[in-house]
C-alpha cells in the first residue's frame, strides 16, 4: 500500500514535462491529466497559456496592461467588444439585482436567454458582466469557497468576505487576461450588502452615499433612470418596478443589451426570483403609459412572461 502511494506521488517527478506552467497554489495546473492523481484540487485547474511567459503572451494578444498601467484594449491581436446591462441597489427592505439577457460579441448576438445573474448560495448571489466563462467559473469558484467556509466555521459566509474571497482571486491573476465586472451581494450578519469587484481587484462597497451600482455597456443609461427614481424607502414593489425600467431603457438605447430582464430581490430569508419580463413587451407597456407590467405568472416557473401584444393607439392629427 505505502509503496504503490509513494509511486503515485512519485508520477510527477519522472514525468517530461515541457513548456506547461502553473502558479503554485493558485488552481493553475503544472502537471499533465495523464500523471495527476485525481484530487479535490484537479477540478478545479487549467492550464494557463503553453508558452515560456504566459504573462508576457496575455499582454501582447488580449492587450492585458502591465502592473503600472490599466488601460484596456490597446493595440492587441484579438479585440474583445463586450456589452451587457447589470444593475443592483439598496433600499430599506433589501437589495434589487437586476439584468438583461443578451449575448453579443460586437455585432454578432450569440443569445438572447444568458443567466446574468449566478445564484452562488441561497443568500448570495453573483452578477455577469465581462468575459462570460470568467465570471461563471470564478463565481462558481467563490460558491465552492463560500460552502468549505461553512463547514469549517459553522456558519454563513458573510457577504464582505466572499466579495474579498474574489477579490483576492482577481489580484492573483491581474495581468492575465480575465474580464469582469461582477456585483456580490446578499444578506448577513450585518444586514443587505452589495460589492462591486472586477479583474483588476478593485472592490467597492455600496454605501449610503454610493447605494447603487451598474455595469456593462448600457450601465450609463441605467445610471440615468436609477438616479432620477430612487430613494432609499421605496416599497418592495416600486424597487422591482425601478430595477426592471432601468433594464428596459438600457436595452431600448443600448444595442449589446436586449432579451429578458430578469429581477431578484434579496431579502433577510435570502434571495427571490421576482420574475422575467421580454423588453419587446415592455416597451409597448411603458409606451401605452402603464407604470406597471402585470405579476409574473406565479405558476409560470422561470419562464419569461409574455404581455399582450398592445401597439400604441393611433394619435389624431
Amino acid at each position: 500500500m505505502f509503496g504503490e502511494l509513494e509511486s503515485l506521488l512519485d508520477l510527477p517527478k519522472k514525468a517530461e514535462v515541457r513548456n506547461v506552467h502553473g502558479i503554485p497554489g493558485m488552481g493553475l495546473s503544472n502537471t499533465p491529466q495523464a500523471v495527476m492523481p485525481h484530487n479535490l484540487y484537479q477540478d478545479n485547474s487549467f492550464t494557463i497559456p503553453n508558452v515560456a511567459n504566459p504573462a508576457e503572451f496575455a499582454r501582447t494578444n488580449f492587450g492585458v496592461a502591465p502592473w503600472e498601467n490599466h488601460s484596456r484594449d490597446n493595440h492587441q491581436d484579438i479585440k474583445f467588444a463586450k456589452g451587457t446591462t447589470t444593475l443592483a441597489f439598496k433600499f430599506n427592505d433589501g437589495i434589487i439585482v437586476a439584468v438583461d439577457s443578451r449575448s453579443t460579441m460586437g455585432p454578432y448576438i450569440a443569445s438572447q436567454t444568458v443567466k446574468k445573474v449566478i445564484e452562488i448560495n441561497p443568500f448570495l448571489l453573483g452578477t455577469m458582466a465581462g468575459g462570460a466563462a470568467d465570471c461563471a467559473f470564478w463565481e462558481r469558484n467563490l460558491g465552492m469557497q463560500a460552502r468549505m467556509y461553512e463547514l469549517r466555521n459553522k456558519e454563513r459566509i458573510s457577504v464582505a468576505a466572499a466579495s474579498k474571497l474574489l477579490a483576492n482571486t482577481m489580484m492573483q491573476y491581474k495581468g492575465y487576461g480575465l474580464s469582469m465586472g461582477t456585483m456580490i451581494t446578499g444578506w448577513d450578519k450585518t444586514g443587505p450588502q452589495l460589492y462591486y469587484v472586477d479583474d483588476d481587484g478593485q472592490r467597492l462597497q455600496a454605501t449610503g452615499d454610493m447605494p447603487l451600482f451598474s455595469v456593462g455597456s448600457g450601465s450609463t443609461y441605467a445610471y440615468g433612470v436609477l438616479d432620477a427614481g430612487y430613494r432609499p424607502d421605496l416599497t418592495s414593489e416600486e424597487a422591482v418596478e425601478l430595477g426592471r425600467r432601468a433594464i428596459y431603457h438600457a436595452t431600448h438605447r443600448d444595442a449589446f443589451s436586449g432579451g429578458v430582464v430578469r429581477v431578484y430581490h434579496v431579502k433577510e430569508q435570502g434571495w427571490e426570483h421576482k420574475g422575467n419580463w421580454d423588453v419587446s413587451n415592455l416597451h409597448y407597456h411603458y409606451n401605452n403609459g402603464d407604470s406597471f407590467p402585470p405579476p409574473l405568472d406565479p405558476n409560470a416557473g422561470d419562464r419569461v412572461y409574455m404581455a399582450p401584444f398592445n401597439p400604441p393607439s393611433t394619435r389624431a392629427e
